[in-house]
């Protein structure tokens, strides 16, 4: 991101301008907004807060709102909407720092932590080409001094835009629109996808396979036919264990470096598996020092304190790495389990509650060896803990693909983004659909119809 000031971008083709945002669009901020007008569903015009950025469904269009007033109100509080197409975003405080940047599909109201930035002449200035711009903003850098940050009209309005002619600001704003709804369209696919895990997890833990009678249990109901036992029976000796991992004086932050043997620590552990993003490394003589803490294939790790129940299980890409201070290790080596079956089972809502309602710890929930050992366990027939573990894990696959695609095209769009706006490469150098202006303004007209003229509900479910 940059602070807006972009006179140094040298090389702007001949065609394009560097103009001040004042000159081509207005800034203004919202109105106040009493609490006793707060919280109708019905109205004409929806009056948009801070927090409503943060809805479901708001991630780029103002689609969703808690609050509708109607014309009398309007007047009442001496208030104006402003268009469809404006740019919105926080204004001062921690918000702004939040960098969320939203476009309006209808007349609206903002309050006054928000402010508004209207294009003048939108044959001169494309919406979306200044929304897209208004992303590459870093609004903290641009924001007045002092403790609490903040930004004024005329400061945004003194900032300079490189402003390319009108045709290829379509094909700017079409190029990263389409970028966006291939992101947006992976978002959803996520969703759905965590969705149907979700679902799968509590069905095949609580009924089985085939819709089993269920019994009543520690953590929660069970098919009838599974089997009991505990994660210390199941963790024994001689092939498993339970440990926590090196203490603090054994592993040091000076021990650290770029390259060698990974440490998973407690934020590596997300999902069910191990994030490799930022994991630590320690040299090869450091991890044969810490040799009782290397990790096997089929290994699961806990998080020791803060989110109960956040754990990982390890596979051939970690094996040989170490368990980091802050986790518990759990190695089973019983032929009767599956061990993808058992990490699935600590998933669950029950299993999870068991263990925060058994955690040491008012402040800091922690797990001890303990609590780990005296985890109850519900098992069926190792052939149907495989088919089990064979659905979840495909789930998980395709959450897996679906991430690395949205990481993908995440890392395009910035790319896009900043070399788009900077001119260093030009749309004509890049090979996509030929671009019209109905897919770069900035309300897709099937989003504006989310909004009806006269709305019963400020609520709106959008389908995107």
């Amino acid at each position: 991101m940059t602070d807006g000031n972009i006179e140094s971008i040298s090389n702007l083709p001949d065609s394009w301008s560097l103009v001040r945002l004042g000159d081509i669009a207005k800034s203004k901020s919202g109105f106040g907004f009493p609490i006793t007008k707060q919280g109708k569903k019905d109205g004409e015009f929806p009056f948009f807060k801070v927090s409503d950025m943060n809805l479901l469904g708001n991630e780029k269009f103002m689609l969703t709102s808690n609050n509708w007033i109607d014309s009398l109100t309007l007047k009442e509080l001496k208030a104006k909407t402003f268009p469809k197409s404006a740019i919105v975003f926080p204004k001062i405080g921690a918000a702004l720092l939040t960098n969320k940047k939203r476009i309006l599909v209808r007349d609206s109201v903002i309050d006054n932590n928000v402010m508004a930035v209207v294009v003048n002449d939108e044959s001169e200035c494309l919406p979306n080409y200044l929304y897209q711009w208004f992303l590459t903003l870093d609004l903290g850098r641009i924001a007045n001094p002092g403790t609490v940050p903040s930004l004024t009209a005329r400061r945004v309005e003194e900032m300079k835009l490189p402003l390319p002619p009108f045709s290829e600001q379509i094909k700017i704003a079409g190029i990263l629109s389409l970028v966006q709804q291939a992101i947006e369209q992976q978002e959803r696919l996520l969703q759905l996808t965590a969705e149907l895990k979700k679902t799968l997890l509590h069905q095949l833990f609580t009924q089985g396979l085939h819709g089993e009678l269920q019994k009543q249990t520690e953590i929660g109901l069970v098919p009838e036919s599974w089997a009991a036992t505990t994660l210390g029976e199941l963790a024994c000796k001689p092939n498993g264990f339970l440990q926590t991992g090196p203490f603090g004086s054994q592993l040091h932050k000076q021990d650290y470096q770029p390259d060698g043997i990974g440490v998973i620590n407690p934020t590596h552990l997300s999902g069910n598996r191990i994030n490799h993003e930022h994991v630590p490394r320690v040299s090869l003589e450091t991890a044969a020092r810490l040799n009782r803490h290397l990790l096997q294939a089929g290994d699961i790790l806990f998080a020791r304190r803060g989110e109960i129940g956040r754990h990982g299980m390890v596979t051939k890409d970690e094996e040989n790495w170490l368990c980091g201070t802050g986790c518990f290790l759990a190695r089973v080596r019983q032929k009767h389990i599956d061990n993808r079956f058992l990490s699935h089972q600590f998933s669950t809502q029950g299993a999870i509650a068991w263990l925060n309602s058994h955690a040491a710890g008012a402040i800091m929930p922690n797990l001890n060896n303990r609590v780990l050992r005296s985890m109850p366990i519900f098992y069926p027939s190792r052939a149907t803990q495989v088919e089990i573990a064979n659905t979840l894990d495909a789930v998980e696959q395709k959450l897996a693909i679906n991430q690395r695609k949205r990481a993908t095209l995440t890392d395009l769009f910035r790319t896009l983004l900043h070399q788009l706006m900077t001119a260093q490469i030009r749309v004509h150098d890049i090979d996509m659909p030929d671009i019209g202006q109905s897919e770069s303004r900035a309300v897709p007209s099937d989003f504006t119809a989310a909004f009806r003229s006269s709305p019963t509900k400020g609520e709106i479910l959008a389908e995107s």
